[in-house]
């Protein structure tokens, strides 16, 4: 179409600066980073977002063919977003499902893939996905990803402002956060519909079965999923909440499965370029609905593959019948102490021994300060107790925060008929618990900690250890009795290694330094044997001690 114009975007949305250019010239744009073109349909329709359809079919330098949806975006707009690592030029055309539409029909165009300049993590090594071991996750280029999550999931709603988005998301970072889980769509707790959804813009969408979409809705939850995105943040976007609420059907019966295709559809179509993972929904299982099929349209309808959960409220491989397009699993199973926290750690256990391997973490585990319950000793307890047991990353939830809490409006009510927990999102930013986690995450990351694997055999059942063998040792003391000093027992230390020894304050991230283990111990015959080493604890709490290797 020669001398046809489209308008292209690049940049945080909140400051995006639109550029005319003709239909043919290169747009340029970093990797990984996301360009947004604009087409204007010469054709008026009565409601657009069901009646057409529109992709743009990108061919990679290498010749690879990705069909990506695009979006109505309000009036007569119609959006494209595409990111790649892959440098060099891409080209697109577009298929619109009317082809009279000459505006929208076979319109042609390049985007200029160039090498990212910054520092922003998410950037400079690509999307998340599963690493070769299948116990973890990385980034495209193989770098180690270490999944710390926090649960934001009705953040997206108006009762959390734009300025305390920014505020939590600056603090989240600040304290080694690099996951937000997010709902975009049906909230947990609320009734179909309910005016508790609406952002800035309103409901996400007029009708219940998601046939009438709101764009001014998403068009300020983008700003906020690239504000995280611009962080160095992860967004899991969670389709929808799964369990029944409001008229005693699940989201997913009452906006059937048609009218949820639509709403991933156009939620592939404005995240799918950003470097997002994918939560089908929330509390999913068979008696919900149609999840599995839900969840293999999504795999079938992203281009760009990202790695895919969904939030199960018990075993996720048994929740759902078919659950071969998920990538990873997510325990998810409750609040209530050390109860759910045993819990979640024999369903850990239980994925961990199961075929295909996938990598496992908690999803959803005793949210601290819930009900006033679940304070900062169990939060240190799940994430140690689970990283050294296998667990690919963890995540974490706060009183307030998962729900938005204001000073009068709490964020729930729908599931249960009244309001359980009045904490605001400011009191749970300030809970302990999410320090702590990212002093344990911070540790660990002075180590090769992807390639930790669990060790029982160095020290006793009520102790949790995993490391490498001849380099470095983790061990987890839960918390004890108290006026109990006493320290593990480290078997089968090798003898030939000189060792560093400390306990580790896994509040507060002190080092207590310990007697050194110099090598060379021998027996008369000569010949070389393992060693124990015990040490008393610095106070009765719970520890982390930490054996490090230090000589060649």
């Amino acid at each position: 179409m020669t001398g046809l114009k489209f308008i292209f975007t690049t940049g945080l949305i909140s400051c995006w600066i639109s550029l005319v250019v003709q239909a043919g010239e290169a747009i340029t744009v970093e990797a990984n980073r996301v360009a947004a073109i604009t087409l204007i349909s010469s054709k008026t329709y009565e409601n657009p977002f069901v009646e057409i359809e529109l992709i743009a079919e990108v061919t990679q330098p290498d010749g690879k063919k990705l069909k990506v949806p695009m979006f109505w975006a309000g009036d007569k707009k119609w959006s494209l977003r595409y990111a790649s690592n892959v440098i060099g030029n891409h080209t697109f055309k577009t298929q619109c499902s009317d082809r009279k539409n000459k505006t929208l029909h076979e319109i042609k165009g390049s985007i200029m893939v160039t090498a990212y300049q910054g520092e922003n993590k998410l950037y400079q090594h690509g999307v998340i996905g599963i690493s070769e071991d299948k116990r973890h996750f990385a980034h495209a280029d193989g770098t180690p990803f270490f999944w710390l999550a926090d649960t934001w999931w009705k953040n997206l709603c108006k009762r959390m402002t734009w300025e305390g988005f920014q505020e939590l998301t600056a603090d989240r970072k600040a304290k080694g956060f690099n996951v937000v889980q997010i709902v975009c769509g049906p909230y947990p707790d609320e009734e179909m519909m309910e005016a508790r959804w609406e952002n800035e813009g309103g409901l996400p969408y007029e009708t219940k079965d998601f046939s009438i979409v709101n764009p001014k809705y998403f068009d300020f939850a983008d700003r906020r999923i690239e504000h995280l995105v611009e962080a160095g943040i992860v967004p899991v976007i969670v389709g929808g909440w799964g369990r029944p609420q409001g008229g005693g059907e699940s989201t997913l019966m009452q906006v059937g499965l048609e009218g949820y295709k639509r709403h991933w559809r156009n939620l592939i179509a404005r995240y799918g370029a950003y470097p997002t993972v994918w939560m089908v929904g929330g509390e999913a299982q068979d008696s919900y609905g149609p999840w599995s099929d839900l969840a293999q349209y999504l795999k079938d309808t992203d281009p760009y593959n990202h790695i895919m959960c969904y939030h199960a409220p018990g075993h996720p491989r048994e929740m759902l019948q078919d659950n071969s397009m998920f990538d990873f699993d997510m325990l998810a199973i409750g609040h209530d102490g050390m109860e759910t926290v045993n819990r979640t750690f024999d369903l850990m256990n239980s994925c961990l021994e199961t075929s295909p391997k996938r990598p496992v973490l908690c999803g959803e585990a005793c949210y601290e300060g819930h009900m006033q319950t679940n304070f900062q000793y169990i939060q240190r307890h799940m994430f140690w107790s689970f990283m050294l047991s296998g667990a690919a990353g963890h995540t974490y939830g706060a009183a307030g925060i998962w729900h938005a809490g204001i000073e009068g409006d709490a964020g729930h009510t729908g599931y249960w008929g009244q309001e359980y927990d009045w904490t605001t999102w400011k009191e749970g930013m300030n809970y302990p618990g999410s320090t702590q986690l990212g002093i344990g995450k911070k540790l660990l990351e002075k180590y090769n900690w992807s390639q930790f694997e669990t060790h029982p055999e160095w020290t006793d059942s009520t102790y949790f250890a995993a490391g490498i063998s001849g380099k470095v040792r983790f061990i987890y003391l839960p918390r004890r009795n108290i006026y109990n000093w006493e320290g593990p027992m480290i078997k089968n230390l090798d003898p030939t290694v000189d060792w560093r020894v400390y306990y580790f304050d896994p509040a507060t991230g002190r080092k207590f330094e310990q007697d050194p283990i110099k090598s060379g111990h021998k027996v008369n015959d000569g010949v070389l044997k393992t060693i124990s080493y015990q040490r008393n604890v610095p106070s009765p709490q719970d520890w982390v001690m930490v054996f490090e290797r230090i000589n060649d």
